[in-house]
């Protein structure tokens, strides 16, 4: 099971490579939208701003986000790992349940092409 420092290092390494993208997937990353990144096997959320193409985590709390995020991703500490580090397909994490995502319509299409 990853531990919260391993999560928050993915989602790091996340930030990092939308920063790094260019075209679609750089234009997809210029949202300025509040995001919460919930762990559900370590019952605890990591909430932030994803901002000027990067994400910025300011805060850890336990349970879930005390806000409600415009982007909301919930899914397991290896499973975030695993999607960063490339070894799981987002679509395939998605569509089993494995990972759930939830934001309003426009920021889904937009989203998208980062997936």
């Amino acid at each position: 099971m990853a531990t919260i420092e391993e999560c928050r290092a993915a989602l790091e390494k996340l930030s990092d490579n939308m920063a790094d993208a260019e075209g679609d997937v750089r234009a997809a990353a210029a949202l300025d939208r509040s995001v919460s990144c919930r762990i559900t096997d370590l019952d605890v959320t990591f909430v932030g701003r994803l901002t000027g193409g990067r994400i910025d985590v300011h805060d850890t709390v336990q349970g879930p986000p005390p806000e409600r995020a415009q982007i909301r991703l919930a899914l397991a500490g290896d499973d975030l790992v695993a999607l960063v580090d490339g070894e799981l397909h987002f679509a395939r994490a998605w569509g089993s349940g494995r990972v759930r995502l939830e934001a309003g319509l426009r920021d889904l299409l937009r989203l998208r092409k980062l997936l």
